[in-house]
């Protein structure tokens, strides 16, 4: 775990000193009085609660370890379409059993599962999808509507739904843009909405990517309801490898949760008082952060995976909306539920972009921010008839660090592995991982033709709310959502992206459309936003695993992280692309107020367009 900086508290707004301040609520925890201990009356686990906030709401006690990992199933095309393959995927409204012990839960799914079933397509060879919106009138969750209220029809009939393919270098018309939202039947549409069937060009690395609900606004409930799924990213080269693959590669979206006792989802509809809830918020309201008290793998809440005593390739992915996880596999004495010395260690072989140069070791614990993919390796072998956990050390207000100190919900245990006694006689895991994996080409420093400085702060709204904002060098206090593009490099061009972090919690960021390499970081005290250029050898250097290509990256307090971005074809990789795309907090509830920015890439040599 890297080092951080102390916070540097200079132009403090209500929302920094509020997170500073941390949670205080924990024995607002519903069953218990204000001093911690069991209340004299206990509610019944089995009835919903009326608890809105994180604080005061506990999940109901659940066995652990008793449902198997499920696998998602691979969605085969409908047809074709202009000799491609034609996918069309609806969104509907499902019951879900999420744990043997809990009816089946009510949630949103791509093709009717949660997660959405896996689209796997080849390097080079495009596709269509169409994401068909068949989900009710009715929200799932509860809708703040002053959150962009003054964008959003938030009276018109239907949930509003736009498909993001996280992770996709493809045309602007089907990025899946905030604003570019519909509704059933495509009935309603929003001002960015361009077309039905979205082209994914696949011109570029393999790699794993991801689906999800972009929806201005509502990013966050569609998200937390289900509407999520991985999209893999292959080619013959990776196959030549001799990687673990079929029954031995598992994808593996790691989520929280909380529910009632009748198996429904829980999602805030009001503040925490440790949070900075007040009488003169609007209910229901948007709430700063999302911590679960359930962890749920590919949709089964507290799972076990049944793995054999060989190398297994496991595809994380983040897809919390606010959750960090720090990761480890730990010997675990089931019975007693007593953790032990480390487990096997994580090869990572790959990150958001794809495969790495090498194999990394990790050494110690793996950080993965929501939206953040790590592509591992892990050998089990020497483990047959243990049980592991999947461990996480990560506090849920994140800063870089393990400091628990400002704890709210805890999430250790994440899932348990089984590793079989003996491996079975037809699966003999005779390969080793190979030394050279892929060509990563460096974009060198002297490349760059700007050098942006950009900013990450807060502020309140009208209702003394904390809002997550991005800023730039021009309005380092930030812009919000529909402020005009101030972002706009050239097709062709390279840039250097200094985000200095002045808030007092990490951020995961996401770049649409472009992948990028991290340069390093530095502490904040240490930076002059007024210099352009930078010298690689005095920042802090990106881990091992941070090599390759990037397109979510995390910041944690008082840091500055420098990253180095090609706009366009790059070495072979990636193709050119123009058009408007987003930047954003991946912390979804920042995403969605107010944590997110368009760019707009420019033909080479074209004037900036006047906004005014």
């Amino acid at each position: 775990m890297r080092q951080r900086p102390p916070v540097i508290e200079t132009d403090l707004s209500r929302r920094t000193v509020l997170l500073a301040t941390g949670a205080t609520g924990l024995s607002a925890f519903a069953g218990c009085s204000t001093d911690g201990t069991p209340s004299e009356t206990e509610p019944d686990p089995t009835e919903p609660t009326e608890a809105t906030t994180v604080a005061a709401h506990s999940s109901p006690d659940l066995e652990k370890w008793v449902d198997e990992v499920p696998r998602p199933g691979v969605v085969e095309p409908d047809g074709t379409k202009d000799g491609q393959p034609y996918y069309e995927i609806e969104m509907r409204e499902v019951e879900q059993q999420l744990h043997s012990d809990l009816p089946p839960t009510t949630v949103w799914g791509y093709d009717g599962q949660f997660p959405g079933p896996t689209i796997e397509a080849e390097q080079g060879e495009p596709i269509y999808v169409r994401w068909q919106n068949d989900l009710p009138d009715d929200h799932l969750l509860p809708v703040d509507t002053t959150v962009h209220g003054e964008m959003i029809p938030y009276d018109i009939p239907g949930v509003r739904t736009v498909t993001h393919l996280h992770g996709g270098n493809i045309e602007s018309a089907s990025d899946g843009k905030a604003r570019g939202w519909f509704t059933r039947d495509f009935e309603e549409t929003g001002p960015a909405f361009e077309k039905k069937d979205y082209y994914y060009a696949n011109d570029q690395p393999p790699a794993t990517l991801w689906y999800h609900d972009h929806a201005v606004g509502i990013t966050r409930l569609n998200v937390y309801a289900g509407l999520a799924g991985f999209y893999l990213l292959r080619n013959d080269r990776e196959r030549e490898l001799g990687l673990p693959d079929g029954e031995y590669e598992i994808p593996l979206v790691l989520q929280d949760r909380s529910l009632e006792g009748d198996g429904s989802l829980f999602y805030p509809s009001a503040v925490s008082e440790d949070r900075g809830g007040d009488d003169s918020h609007p209910e229901p309201s948007i709430v700063p952060e999302f911590y679960g008290d359930v962890p749920v793998v590919n949709g089964k809440a507290w799972p076990r995976l049944s793995v054999e005593p060989r190398k297994y390739r496991l595809r994380l992915l983040n897809g919390s909306n606010s959750r960090y996880y720090d990761l480890a596999l730990r010997e675990y004495d089931e019975a007693s539920g007593e953790v032990g010395d480390d487990g096997p260690q994580f090869l990572q072989i790959g990150n958001d972009g794809g495969l790495l140069s090498e194999p990394v070791p990790v050494e110690g614990r793996l950080e993965i921010g929501s939206g953040q993919r790590a592509d591992v390796v892990v050998d089990f072998s020497e483990y047959a008839g243990e049980t592991l956990l999947l461990h996480n050390d990560a506090p849920s207000l994140y800063r870089g660090t393990l400091e628990k100190s400002e704890e709210t919900k805890p999430l250790p245990e994440l899932a348990v592995v089984d590793v079989a006694d003996s491996e079975a006689d037809d699966a003999r895991d005779l390969g080793e991982i190979p030394d050279d994996l892929t060509e990563v080409p460096e974009i060198p420093v002297e490349a760059a033709d700007r050098h942006r400085h950009l900013t990450l702060a807060g502020d309140t709204d009208e209702y003394g709310r904390m809002v997550h904002l991005l800023g730039s060098e021009d309005q380092p206090s930030g812009h919000n959502l529909d402020d005009p593009v101030t972002e706009e490099p050239e097709l062709g061009d390279t840039e250097i992206w200094s985000i200095a972090n002045h808030t007092s919690m990490s951020h995961p960021i996401h770049l649409h459309l472009v992948h990028f390499q991290l340069l390093g970081r530095q502490p904040l005290a240490d930076y002059e936003p007024s210099e352009d250029g930078l010298d690689p050898k005095a920042l802090e250097e990106p881990r091992p695993y941070e090599l390759g290509w990037n397109d979510v990256i995390s910041v944690d307090p008082a840091e500055v992280v420098h990253v180095i971005v090609h706009f366009g074809e790059y070495e072979g990789l990636f193709n050119d692309q123009t058009g408007e795309y987003m930047w954003h907090c991946h912390m979804i509830e920042h995403e969605d107020y107010d944590m997110m920015r368009p760019f707009r890439v420019l033909p080479n040599g074209e004037d900036e367009p006047d906004d005014g």
